[in-house]
């Protein structure tokens, strides 16, 4: 790992990326367990470089800060230079960030996303042989989620419960829309939930060409339209909008068909009712490929299909723009685990492997997985899965790392 920006050069993006041989790469180490797995999956992608590579290529780390280290060096929780580092780089990647709930600081995750314009939380979600998982068949789950970033309850205008202001907006509520079951509104908080036709088409409109480029049969657009009519329900008719207008969708039976220009196949394009989904993506994964949904659905459908593959621990995650890309830990910071070298780092390892074939490096992309499955068959695992395998002894983070670059091949 080098971090210098000596011999580095910057990825630029004019219509599309074009990386340079010696990328610099921002990095945000993360708070609690931030601090066993980056350097974990530093190394990892490195020796995966390395590996496809030799010496014609290497990544120049640049580390830039938020969450406590950056408090504590500079007195603010995300400072606008690690805004404008991402900005500037456009590639980055980062540990887990902490979140207070209740109150305190804004959630830094959600502000990254929405100071950086990162519309998609792109979460692909599929089985490694070898991972315990409490499903009979979590090798049938291969599903990656669209979740839109930017909208939905996520925005944060929220009125708290007995302030003046609250107050008024209930009465008017109650007043003006017969909101009848407002029985006391000097307890009662009100959140606002935003949802565009701007924001819903972008969303659709990547999660189709993520299809067609991928060569998935199957795009759903999951909402709780029938009761909420004009914020999820028109996500719902904006997305077969884009399906029709920009895509060439014809009605079908069951949704809409496209054709997909690369294969001649289709790909069926359908809407689901969220809890219905919920209740479809356990009993019959392999009926669903791309999910694309909004802020609030898919932060709880991408969480629920991990736990089906063996956790959050193992599910990757990116956030998107048209010429950002900010790679993630999809877990929280787990501070009782922090500094003990025992933490699971294949989140931020396969959120890597994500920034590595963003990048167009697929043949490290390729290392990096190999590596990742070899080490998870063979039963090289961390503690969090050793203790659901009988007979098996959890390594710690570091040894973990560097049982994946050794499977690597």
């Amino acid at each position: 790992m080098v971090d210098s920006v000596e011999k580095g050069q910057q990825i630029q993006w004019t219509d599309s990326i074009s990386v340079p041989d010696f990328p610099i790469i921002p990095y945000i180490e993360g708070d609690g367990i931030g601090s066993d797995i980056t350097p974990a999956m530093l190394k990892v992608v490195n020796h995966a470089v390395s590996k496809a590579y030799g010496d014609k290529r290497a990544i120049e780390w640049k580390e830039i800060f938020a969450g406590q280290k950056a408090f504590d060096l500079t007195g603010e929780w995300l400072p606008q230079d690690t805004i404008d580092a991402i900005e500037k780089y456009h590639v980055a990647i980062k540990g887990p960030l902490t979140t207070p709930v209740g109150g305190g600081i804004r959630s830094l995750n959600v502000a990254l996303r929405q100071k950086l314009g990162l519309f998609i939380c792109q979460r692909p979600v599929q089985y490694f042989e070898g991972v315990p998982s409490p499903m009979m068949h979590p090798e049938k789950v291969d599903i990656t989620v669209f979740r839109e970033n930017s909208e939905d309850i996520y925005i944060g205008i929220e009125f708290k419960a007995g302030d003046t202001e609250t107050k008024r907006l209930l009465e008017t509520l109650k007043n003006q829309y017969a909101v009848d079951n407002i029985a006391r509104p000097e307890n009662t908080g009100v959140g606002v939930k935003l949802i565009s036709e701007h924001a819903s088409k972008r969303l659709v409109r990547q999660a189709l060409q993520y299809a067609i480029s991928q060569e998935k049969e199957h795009v759903a657009l999951v909402h709780k339209g029938n009761i909420m009519k004009y914020t999820e329900g028109a996500f719902c008719h904006w997305g077969y909008d884009v399906a029709v207008e920009e895509f060439a969708a014809k009605k079908v039976e069951w949704g809409y068909e496209i054709e997909n220009p690369n294969n001649g196949q289709k790909i069926l394009v359908t809407d689901v009712i969220a809890d219905a989904c919920f209740q479809q993506v356990l009993l019959k994964p392999e009926n669903f490929d791309v999910i694309a949904t909004m802020n609030l659905n898919g932060d709880y459908l991408s969480d629920a299909l991990a736990a089906q593959i063996g956790g959050i621990g193992i599910a990757p995650g990116a956030n998107l723009s048209d010429r950002d890309a900010l790679f993630e830990a999809t877990h929280g910071t787990a501070p009782l685990y922090a500094g003990k070298n025992l933490a699971n780092p294949s989140s931020l390892i396969l959120s890597a492997e994500m920034m590595l074939r963003h990048m167009g490096w697929s043949e490290a992309a390729d290392k990096l997985i190999q590596g990742m499955r070899l080490s998870l068959k063979a039963k090289e695992v961390t503690q969090d899965f050793a203790r659901h395998m009988e007979g098996v002894e959890g390594l710690s983070t570091s040894d973990f790392a560097q049982a994946i670059c050794r499977h690597m091949r």
